[in-house]
């Protein structure tokens, strides 16, 4: 039997980019793969370009949403037609390499039910395309947790935007949080809280750096993204069991109020503080 595998390439105003995202879902060597595209209310020629492609290679499912409802909502309108076993989340200004979705599904063929992650080492460029960086070169191989890996999501960063997560568990979750306005950091807390991660030491996903992107404007002044990591740690605070949990999530308050106090966000640093005494009681 071979897992059908549901790829939803999210876009909003990457029209320059799109055709490289949905080629690179076209190449891949694995077989059943299920495409759905959701334009976020681009401003730009997004829906013209996407649906001029589809015309040319159905069957694909294109949502193309006339007003922008935001990252989290936007991706699970899309969830909701998916069927495939495992779910691929793809910006529309990233590709996949040939082998990405045929290494993640065999490696989950490999292991059990109690996996719920799969991610890679990834290849970062820049706007014209041109090499920066790898993952690895940040995060080695040999340096990369895997299995149970909840308190060292929660206290810091190490997973590549490349994930391939089960559908059943993000349908157990409820999708994304539609409360937030990134969903990477609640994903991979919620997930590892009952389940799995493993790793592949190769470059599968090649990720465009955008200045403007909200990945680039996470820790800047008045960045709302901040708001909804502080929602993230009061939601691990109810996660968390053990001691080593809350030692965990004392060192991710630490680094994030920070990088709140670099910016001054009054507000936000009173409720990290407020939330460690309170995980310390």
């Amino acid at each position: 039997m071979t897992p059908l595998v549901s790829v939803i390439c999210m876009c909003y105003n990457h029209g320059q980019f799109v055709i490289e995202a949905l080629d690179s879902v076209d190449a891949q060597t694995y077989p059943e793969i299920e495409l759905i595209i959701v334009n976020d209310g681009s401003s730009d020629a997004s829906a013209q370009v996407i649906d001029q492609w589809v015309q040319k290679h159905k069957p694909v499912q294109f949502l193309n949403l006339r007003t922008n409802r935001g990252y989290c909502k936007a991706f699970n309108l899309g969830l909701a037609k998916a069927k495939g076993e495992f779910v691929i989340n793809l910006a529309a200004d990233d590709t996949l390499y040939p082998s990405r979705i045929q290494e993640g599904v065999e490696g989950f063929l490999l292991r059990g039910q109690q996996y719920g992650i799969q991610f890679s080492d990834a290849t970062y460029i820049d706007i014209q395309g041109k090499w920066l960086s790898k993952h690895s070169d940040r995060f080695p191989h040999e340096d990369v947790p895997e299995g149970d890996v909840y308190s060292l999501v929660v206290q810091r960063y190490f997973v590549s935007p490349t994930v391939m997560v089960r559908k059943s568990i993000l349908d157990e979750l409820g999708g994304y949080d539609e409360t937030l306005l990134y969903e990477d950091f609640d994903l991979w807390v919620r997930v590892a809280r009952n389940y799995y991660f493993f790793y592949i030491p190769k470059e599968l996903v090649c990720k465009r750096v955008l200045q403007n992107s909200l990945g680039q404007k996470q820790y800047s002044f008045n960045s709302k993204q901040m708001y909804s990591t502080f929602l993230v740690c009061r939601k691990i605070y109810y996660l968390n069991r053990t001691r080593e949990e809350k030692k965990a999530l004392n060192k991710r308050i630490l680094f994030e109020l920070k990088w709140n106090l670099r910016f001054l966000h009054v507000e936000l640093i009173i409720k990290y503080l407020m939330l460690f005494v309170k995980n310390n009681v």
